[in-house]
């Protein structure tokens, strides 16, 4: 069967890509801000889709798409010249503009500043401006929860974004749209993670017709997928073949400690072009450990011991990591990956868990490589918007912790390949 055709703006590190290819798209065009993400995400199909490593097929910056007069119109005659596509052949086009300020951790970091002032706020109306003039038969726009009760102004009503979100992707004529708040856990993901999920479907598309209705919820309507709760793995399952009895505070490991025993590890050991899992001793990316000085050693090590309660001596205002459970219990994940590396405390060892652990949770296999620095802190890594400083790092776990999670992402791609092949 033809592959559908995808073009992911502001993609991070490829988290949503990946799952709409293991759904059966492939992407043919890339958008993304950080040098390093849009490293990430070219070097892990350069191999696949050589074409994207190509300047034509990539961008940096969504702003020249849609300011420079020629831009798309140029971007359609490479699509028809490389793949046979005409105006309004594209599948899908998807897109996570960034959050900052509209997340929890986003608004404590926003420096008081309103939200109607931070330039990445504004970036879905060049979405939609894309959206309108590529003509995709369909289209994903993802983001936190967060999206739902902000406001732009101090002084403004909450929900205000959000509805002015939506009202823009209604103004897109020839277009049915739809929208839904989802937890990642409920897609098979070690995570709880809610992001609200719009769909948009052309008008044209069979399917889009049958299921026309007056209900706005994008799962009732048939435009996202049906929640299968209870099928999200326990962490020990996830990650208990990356134990490693002998690590090192500070070190790393290099090779497997096991073999894979769990469905999820097999799936995720599974070399890109291979057809059985990595064995014992094969080499293992990714997999260094932080060094923690004593003090947190000796908090990590009492977490162990009373359950996941921080003692006293070791409480801080700032600052206080959780320890992930080896099993979640019966109420499934109850954890978000979020950019900070030191949130959690590993379920059997007194560290926080390394980038490869980190991607997991994610969803994205082991043979996936992250490019940049392994991690970074302070006005590095959040910027200073009251400074007009709104450039950020982007390092590796950061990468990871602002992705769409793989699973989640393939559940949405295989329900969206059933509307658009639909017969």
């Amino acid at each position: 069967m033809k592959s559908l055709k995808v073009v992911d703006l502001f993609a991070g590190c490829g988290g949503l890509s990946l799952g709409l290819e293991l759904a059966g798209f492939e992407p043919i065009f890339v958008n993304e801000l950080n040098d390093d993400a849009r490293s990430t995400y070219i070097r892990n199909r350069v191999e696949r889709q050589a074409w994207l490593q190509e300047k034509g097929f990539h961008s940096s910056d969504v702003k020249e798409m849609v300011l420079r007069k020629r831009y798309l119109t140029e971007l359609e005659k490479r699509f028809k010249d490389s793949f046979g596509m005409e105006h309004g052949d594209l599948d899908l086009l998807v897109g996570g503009p960034p959050c900052q300020g509209f997340s929890g951790i986003g608004h404590r970091r926003s420096y008081s500043v309103d939200k109607e002032n931070l330039p990445s706020n504004h970036l879905y109306q060049d979405m939609a401006t894309i959206i309108h003039r590529l003509q995709p038969r369909a289209f994903l726009f993802e983001n936190v929860r967060g999206l739902l009760n902000s406001k732009w102004t101090e002084n403004g009503s909450n929900g205000e974004i959000w509805r002015d979100i939506v009202a823009t992707y209604k103004s897109i004529p020839g277009y049915s749209i739809a929208a839904q708040l989802v937890y990642a856990k409920d897609y098979g993901v070690p995570q709880n993670r809610p992001r609200i999920l719009l769909v948009g479907i052309r008008d044209d598309v069979p399917a889009a017709i049958e299921r026309e209705g007056h209900d706005e919820n994008a799962v009732g309507r048939g435009y996202l997928p049906v929640p299968k709760r209870g099928q999200a793995p326990d962490l020990i399952d996830l990650l208990g073949d990356l134990v490693d009895a002998n690590y090192e505070n500070g070190g790393s490991t290099e090779s497997y400690s096991h073999a894979a025993t769990t469905k999820i590890q097999k799936f995720l050991r599974m070399p890109l072009d291979g057809n059985s899992p990595l064995k014992k001793g094969a080499p293992v990316t990714e997999h260094e450990y932080s060094r923690h000085n004593p003090t947190v050693l000796a908090k990590f090590k009492a977490m162990h011991k009373s359950g996941g309660e921080v003692p006293e001596k070791f409480r801080t205002k700032k600052f206080a990591q959780k320890l992930l459970p080896s099993r979640w219990g019966e109420n499934g994940p109850t954890i978000t990956a979020t950019s900070l590396a030191d949130d959690y405390v590993h379920f059997s060892q007194p560290r926080t868990l390394t980038v490869r652990e980190w991607a997991r949770l994610q969803m994205f296999p082991d043979w996936y490589q992250f490019s940049g620095k392994r991690t970074t802190g302070g006005i590095r890594r959040a910027g200073n918007p009251r400074e007009g400083i709104f450039d950020r790092e982007v390092p590796k776990y950061t990468q990871i912790g602002n992705a769409v999670p793989v699973g989640l992402a393939k559940a949405v791609g295989d329900h969206l390949a059933s509307i658009l092949v639909h017969k």
